[in-house]
């Protein structure tokens, strides 16, 4: 299994360094043909909520819950795993259906009684037919990781990239109005959805999990069901914290007020733009090999979870890998800030001045990448078991922590960064009760082979971050254009690399060869 573990891990990587490059790619041409202002805001604000479904009934809650049931099942009995599979997609079909449909009516009513223009909701309404769409394809996702096909999933989100970077870049000029430019890139975003889903059928057809006989499998959705609920908010912490993070950088916009709970609002109307693409890049590290790791453990764990020694050895060998990779990537991302926002964003209407602003809010966000990698493995390792109360209880404290700091920070000197530090310090603390919380399941999860793990990366963290300092203090001068910013981008990443796997060569780390698809 653990060969799996790690093939599984590298193909799921590989495919999601593709997506992230390709989404750094569409998010770089939004920066430059439109920049960071009330219309890019409201656009990255619609495009939020049907991820956020995404991530929370998608690849979060629903394929978290129906995991398990379907991998015992195709186990024990093949034919009721494909009635339980075609009655769980069924019904997801017609509540997403009508959960759209009555989104888009309260949507129309609120502009209805709106006085003037809300571009947040008019784009989110044209976005909003993906959510259904995307959930499908992670649906379909999770029956396809118990067949030990990560491929197809991992290339979906390919799909969408090129259909959002051929409506902004080939429509340029066809427009008058930037508003109808930005409408039809939300109508590519809807119609990427339906290939998407069309895609992952076709990678399932082999496998016949279709059976219009469902009566049989009730009572398995039932048990999924209650089991989904307290799902959706314990695997989608950080998807809520963005939320709420995306509310208060888009509260202007959103209900056109200049006031904040009674106090004059601090932040411009752009931010919610420039928050945004400070997550990306964050996100980027986080997507390809934390939540990745996380994806690929979790089938196994499912697998494990009554081998008490087994699934104690994957979460350990989990977090050692996920700290290897998040830590350097958390310190690398604080140095490397400015040059990579100039690199990815900078041009025509993204200034020299907006590479400030986002790098700022990057570096709060970047300070816990370790963190939010560390909360994908734990998570899961709490729903193989069964427990599901246990992380919704310690999510719900975080959302609400959150929430708080958001509010106070954004009036202290931080400004819009407050709202990136609040997600962070609200992640080491989920992390913090994770640890102790899942002794019950995982008797000693930091044991002294993960702790000398641990120490071991802190040491080649240090030493990656001293090299990557010096060459960026060499070689990157603020106020620059973005060609200025290659080279040291460049430079400062292959060093950083090179040192780090040196060293992790000339340690003996095992971390090096599970990383890259290894068991050794």
């Amino acid at each position: 299994m653990s060969d799996n573990f790690e093939k599984n891990t590298r193909t799921n990587s590989v495919l999601t360094l593709v997506s992230r490059s390709l989404g750094l790619v569409r998010d770089g041409a939004l920066s430059r043909i439109f920049g960071p202002g009330i219309l890019t805001s409201a656009f990255c604000f619609a495009f939020l909520i049907p991820n956020l479904f995404r991530r929370l009934f998608g690849d979060g809650a629903l394929a978290a819950a129906f995991l398990p049931s379907y991998t015992k099942l195709q186990t024990e009995d093949p034919q009721l795993a494909k009635a339980f599979a075609s009655l769980t997609i069924s019904k997801l079909v017609l509540f997403l259906g009508l959960l759209t449909l009555l989104g888009e009516f309260v949507l129309w009513m609120i502009l209805l009684f709106q006085t003037g223009e809300n571009i947040s909701i008019q784009l989110t309404m044209v976005m909003l037919p993906y959510m259904p769409l995307v959930c499908l394809v992670a649906i379909f996702g999770a029956m396809l990781h118990v067949h030990d096909k990560f491929g197809p999933t991992a290339t979906a989100p390919i799909i969408l990239n090129g259909f959002m970077i051929a409506a902004t870049v080939g429509l340029v000029g066809v427009f008058a109005n930037p508003m109808h430019h930005m409408t039809a890139i939300g109508v590519s975003v809807v119609f990427a959805g339906v290939v998407q889903v069309a895609w992952s059928m076709l990678a399932l057809r082999k496998h016949g999990w279709f059976t219009r006989n469902k009566k049989s499998a009730h009572n398995e959705l039932k048990v999924m069901t209650r089991r989904m609920l307290p799902m959706v908010v314990g695997l989608g912490t950080l998807q809520l914290n963005t939320l709420l993070d995306g509310f208060v950088a888009n509260w202007s916009n959103l209900f056109g007020s200049s006031f904040f709970f009674g106090l004059q609002y601090p932040l411009q109307e752009g931010t919610m733009a420039s928050l945004t693409w400070a997550q990306r890049l964050y996100q980027f590290p986080l997507g390809v090999f934390g939540i990745a790791v996380a994806t690929a453990i979790y089938p196994l764990l499912a697998k494990q979870a009554k081998m008490h020694d087994s699934f104690s050895s994957m979460i350990r060998r989990g977090l050692r890998l996920v700290v290897y990779i998040g830590l350097p990537a958390s310190a690398g991302l604080i140095l490397i800030r400015e040059p990579l926002v100039s690199a990815v964003f900078q041009g025509d209407k993204f200034t020299s001045e907006d590479v400030i602003t986002v790098g700022s809010i990057l570096l709060g966000y970047s300070s816990a990448v370790w963190a939010y990698s560390m909360i994908q493995v734990l998570t899961r390792g709490f729903y193989a078991k069964g427990d599901m109360k246990t992380p919704v209880t310690i999510a719900v404290i975080c959302v609400a922590l959150n929430f708080v700091l958001n509010v106070l920070l954004i009036w202290t000197p931080l400004g819009a960064s407050g709202l990136a530090w609040s997600t962070a310090i609200c992640a080491v603390m989920n992390v913090s009760l994770l640890l102790v919380y899942i002794r019950p399941h995982v008797a000693n999860p930091i044991d002294q082979e993960v702790i000398r793990s641990f120490v071991a990366t802190s040491v080649l963290t240090i030493a990656m971050s001293i090299v990557v300092a010096l060459v960026v203090s060499q070689l990157w001068k603020t106020g620059g254009d973005w060609n200025d910013s290659l080279l040291p981008l460049i430079s400062s990443v292959a060093a950083g690399i090179v040192v780090f796997v040196l060293g992790s060569v000339l340690m003996k780390r095992p971390e090096l060869h599970w990383a890259i698809g290894k068991s050794r």
